[in-house]
């Protein structure tokens, strides 16, 4: 990583495509080969996989509780699949092949609808061989809107991702290669964010909806020139808001943030060997308008309280270099087993409230998600934390989390580190 020296004025210039909704309209993706600006600008464009033309795909907007329609192409010339990350949607919509639908074949499309019950800050991402076509683009923002939304004069998605990339431009293709598999991962050695809105002025009130779309890397980030707090994860209102200071976000996780602009707002990424610009948000000019006020709670999500737990079970990570051994038949493995077996790793009533023992007995970090639901993470102290769908367990570390299994089919639980996904790190669970 050597570019620190990279100007927020130069990140800001990397702006989302957006794409908005009107009740009853259908949406559009098509799935298809691009060429991107990815490395800044004079450098060499890089050949790439993304949506509707553009990488990442367009940000769509769309309404809490209103039926969504959303038609996917499929421009390549092999198959995909479109997972709608952290929506409690219906099984049969949930983009997974072999577990909830058939691949979208090269040529043929797909209509996936669903009723968004959160408003929150989500994504869309390929769910088909998606270690690979994930890192070579084909991901998006899904924002769910607010029925009420707070009190800010900007509303700024930045989405960060990673890429392993030739003085050329183009992609290093060893995705699966076993020894980033057997590691951390297939990790970049360029990364940057993606913004929806390049200016805006001292003393603005902004809410930051921060994604991490890349693959496998963890991103701790740094944000400078405001000031606020802290008030969702993973589309989850936090009870409270919560001071700002630095954020870490797993692959797939997302914080959002309500600020207000001092400065030029820059996202950094905190390395070994210091700071590394990822994005920025200019500022020009003043908002003499604006008097300081509370930042107050986002509407709290309505998910179902759990109960006392009637089953506790342990999820164990296992494998991958410096590893112990186990009987799974892959690099990595759950419980000893690895991939999707024809048994579920739990079963569950709907509505039953369960515990899970996340225990990462491997010498690196893993990012779980759970399809589907969001969980809460069980604090030392024993109390409920925050609600997530993805949770960062560090190695040799254990973390326990509390979910509802209310939302009946077959559920993906699995690695969100997508090179350990492929190597081995899937399981699933049936809710009936």
């Amino acid at each position: 990583m050597n570019r620190r020296d990279f100007l927020a004025s130069t990140c800001a210039l990397a702006l989302l495509p957006r794409s908005g909704f009107a009740a009853g309209d259908m949406l559009h993706l098509r799935a298809e080969t691009v060429v991107e600006q990815v490395l800044p600008d004079g450098a060499s464009t890089t050949a790439m996989l993304g949506f509707n033309g553009s990488v990442p795909g367009p940000e769509l907007r769309v309404r809490r509780a209103e039926r969504v329609a959303v038609e996917v192409d499929n421009g390549l010339q092999e198959g995909t699949a479109v997972h709608w990350h952290g929506i409690r949607l219906e099984n049969m919509m949930d983009g997974v092949p072999m577990l909830t639908q058939e691949l979208i074949q090269p040529g043929a499309r797909m209509t996936y609808s669903f009723v968004p019950p959160d408003a929150g800050t989500y994504w869309y991402h390929s769910h088909y061989i998606s270690h690979e076509q994930v890192a070579r683009g084909m991901m998006g923002a899904l924002i769910v809107e607010d029925d009420v939304p707070p009190d800010v004069d900007h509303d700024i998605t930045v989405l960060f991702a990673d890429w392993r990339i030739q003085d050329d431009g183009s992609l290093v293709d060893e995705f699966a290669d076993m020894h980033s598999v057997a590691h951390d991962g297939y990790m970049g050695n360029f990364a940057r964010g993606f913004v929806s809105k390049s200016q805006v002025r001292v003393g603005d009130r902004v809410r930051l909806r921060l994604i991490n779309a890349a693959t496998n890397r963890i991103f701790p980030l740094q944000i400078s020139g405001a000031s606020g707090s802290i008030v969702a994860f993973d589309g989850m209102a936090l009870p409270v808001p919560r001071a700002l200071s630095d954020i870490t976000l797993a692959p797939a996780q997302r914080a959002d943030l309500i600020v207000d602009v001092q400065d030029v707002v820059v996202f950094d990424m905190i390395t070994r060997d210091g700071l590394y610009r990822l994005a920025g948000v200019a500022a020009e000019g003043v908002n003499t308008d604006r008097q300081p006020t509370p930042i107050v709670a986002l509407a709290a999500p309505d998910l179902p309280k759990p109960d006392m737990p009637t089953q506790h079970l342990t999820l164990t990570m296992m494998g991958g270099a410096m590893g112990g051994r186990h009987g799974g038949d892959n690099i990595w493995a759950f419980n000893n087993l690895s991939d999707l077996q024809p048994e579920p790793f739990g079963t569950f009533q709907r509505g039953e409230t369960a515990r899970v023992t996340l225990v990462n007995d491997t010498s690196f970090p893993h990012g779980i998600h759970l399809h589907g639901h969001h969980f809460y993470e069980v604090g030392a102290d024993g109390a409920l934390g925050d609600l997530r769908d993805t949770t960062l367990v560090e190695p040799r570390t254990s973390r326990d989390i509390i979910c509802v299994f209310d939302n009946p089919g077959k559920w993906l639980l699995h690695c969100h580190m997508l090179s350990h996904a492929t190597g081995g790190m899937r399981t699933w669970v049936s809710v009936t």
